[in-house]
């Protein structure tokens, strides 16, 4: 499903969702408001990206958004007026969520905005990512939960922790050539953004 969000309080104009032709979007997925979609990018069935309440919501190329995975936003503005606490400035724009190129984000993942993650970052399995800007390159492990911090660039956080002190994120583990997850979302870009053509060339015949 593609569809205009609707005018409130909190979004006061209905945008349409703007899709890239080489992006797919699964008939049981969900795009709905002001929301980018970059290149190549694959949106699994059950995938919500809703851009009705904090927006724009961007996904850049390249990336895909699994099985599962919403993608939303606190209220950006309120009777025209911007939310500034609730909006992210990335390369000169504001946007509720932003998520850069061959970033991925795996099944039942959430990122709640005001959040940004950026370029080669792999967002595991049911991981939360929340108040959050994770830097490039990072792995968030499966069933991690971050909320309220930064993230430099080429950390990992291990599968199944709580993320809330900024000082426990300058700590975070670098990845290293031995980590055993470096390469992880290389494949996974790989076989999603093959899955995204091959179901565009199915739907065209």
């Amino acid at each position: 499903m593609i569809e205009k969000n609707v005018v409130t309080d909190f979004c006061g104009k209905a945008s349409e969702p703007v899709i890239d032709a080489t992006s797919y979007v699964h008939p049981l997925a969900a795009v709905i408001g002001n929301v980018i979609l970059g290149k190549n990018i694959m949106v699994s069935p059950t995938a919500v990206v809703r851009g009705d309440e904090g927006q724009p919501l961007f996904v850049g190329d390249d990336s895909n958004v699994q099985d599962g995975v919403v993608i939303h936003a606190l209220e950006t503005e309120m009777n025209g007026t911007p939310v500034t606490k609730n909006l992210y400035e990335v390369d000169g724009q504001n946007y509720g969520v932003y998520v850069g190129r061959r970033v991925s984000l795996a099944h039942q993942v959430q990122i709640h905005g005001p959040a940004v993650v950026l370029d080669g970052t792999f967002v595991g399995m049911k991981a939360l990512v929340f108040k959050s800007f994770v830097g490039k390159g990072c792995v968030i492990e499966p069933g991690a939960i971050v909320m309220g911090v930064t993230v430099a660039d080429g950390r990992y956080v291990p599968a199944g922790m709580v993320l809330r002190s900024q000082k426990d994120a300058d700590a975070l583990p670098t990845i290293t050539d031995d980590y055993p997850f470096k390469t992880l979302n290389n494949g996974v870009v790989h076989v999603n953004t093959a899955l995204a053509k091959g179901y565009l060339l199915a739907k065209d015949e």
